[in-house]
This record gives structure tokens, C-alpha cells and sequence, in this order.
């Protein structure tokens, strides 16, 4: 049987950063199962679309959430994403988020 997840890559990117702002980028990818590469496009894409600050700390970088960003679905733009925050679970040390996974079980199994 195929493990499956309702949230994505880039949400489970932001629950990681929302435990740990100060996780390394190798950190994050190895915590949701994703290359760095992977990992890298999605902190971008993050960035661009405003949910994330990337803030220099020295020699590494300090991420930021942006509470007051709206949803990009047509539906759930008028709730900003702060309320969703509000209902996920204190922070932890590290991301245990699953890895996201589209693989189909084979035929006959």
C-alpha cells in the first residue's frame, strides 16, 4: 500500500521552517525526504510569493514566516494563513513531516 499526504512539499516546508527557522537547507531536505535542489526551489518559491523571509545569519540563512500572507486558492483567500498556524501543534526541535510521495502501487499488488 502506497503512503499518501493532503499537504504538499511547500506546505510541509513551511510547518518544518515554522518549527525551526534556523534549520540548514540540508536539514530541511533531509527531514522531508527531498533533494537539496528540491528543497532550495521551494524556500524560493516560498520567498517570491511572500510567505517566507530569507534573512542572512552569518555564514547561514534565518527564515522568517510571513503570518499575514493570504492563501493563493481562489477560496481561501479571504482567511489570512495565520489562522491555519494557529492550529498546528507547538513548535519541535526538528521536522518529523513524512516525505510526499505520488508513486502508484503496481498492477496486482
Amino acid at each position: 500500500m502506497t503512503s499518501w499526504s493532503f499537504l504538499t512539499n511547500h506546505a510541509r516546508m513551511l510547518l518544518c521552517i515554522a518549527r525551526d527557522p534556523g534549520m540548514r537547507l540540508r536539514d530541511l531536505a533531509a527531514s522531508l525526504g527531498i533533494t537539496e535542489r528540491s528543497a532550495h526551489g521551494i524556500v524560493t518559491d516560498l520567498a517570491e510569493a511572500g510567505y517566507v523571509l530569507k534573512q542572512k545569519d552569518g555564514r547561514r540563512n534565518r527564515y522568517q514566516i510571513q503570518a499575514t500572507c493570504r492563501c493563493p486558492n481562489p477560496p481561501a483567500r479571504s482567511p489570512p494563513s495565520a489562522r491555519c498556524w494557529r492550529c498546528w501543534p507547538a513548535p519541535a526541535r526538528r521536522c518529523t513531516a513524512a516525505p510526499v510521495t505520488n508513486r502508484r502501487p503496481a498492477a496486482g499488488s
